[in-house]
């Protein structure tokens, strides 16, 4: 049950998703975060850039490094924070306003309810019901997956090859 709204958020390794919620007009966030769900008075596009900014990029260009990396241009997935585990993907194009984050380490599986949409069971047994066919969302969950996979590679061939490195006496 949502019953708090809060003015800000600073997106977690423990949240599970950025739910749209549309308000009388106004778009809006319901965060779920382990065993709570509230409302965040900001839409979830806005929140996923914060939490890039925080790390040190943006969504825009958390979105351009998933095109150079893996060449996913459209709905792409991001990695917020990549040592943390924070990839995201999107469940429509993120300049819609409905459309919700859903964190790519929480998810346990998607379950398909009608043509049009389907239910994510997260690891701690929370879910939630969006409008998003179960083959879309399958094809996102896999691109996520892939660029995942790829950047961690890089990540670890990088700290494998600079291992021996030492820095410069002043």
């Amino acid at each position: 049950m949502v019953n708090e709204m809060r003015v800000n958020y600073e997106i977690t390794p423990l949240t599970l998703a950025v739910l749209a919620e549309e308000i009388d007009g106004h778009y809006t966030s319901v965060v779920m975060e382990d065993d709570q769900r509230f409302f965040v008075n900001k839409p979830p596009s806005r929140l996923i850039d914060y939490a890039c900014k925080f790390f040190g990029s943006s969504l825009r260009g958390r979105q351009e490094g998933t095109k150079g990396i893996c060449g996913i241009t459209h709905k792409a997935p991001i990695s917020i924070d990549p040592s943390s585990g924070m990839y995201f993907f999107p469940t429509s194009s993120p300049l819609n306003p409905d459309c919700s984050w859903i964190s790519h380490s929480h998810i346990d599986r998607i379950l398909k309810i009608s043509t049009d949409h389907s239910a994510i069971i997260f690891k701690n047994g929370s879910n939630v019901t969006l409008e998003i066919s179960h083959g879309s969302l399958l094809n996102q969950l896999q691109r996520t997956a892939q660029f995942r996979y790829l950047l961690d590679n890089r990540i670890k061939y990088l700290l494998k090859n600079t291992i021996d490195i030492v820095a410069e006496p002043f």
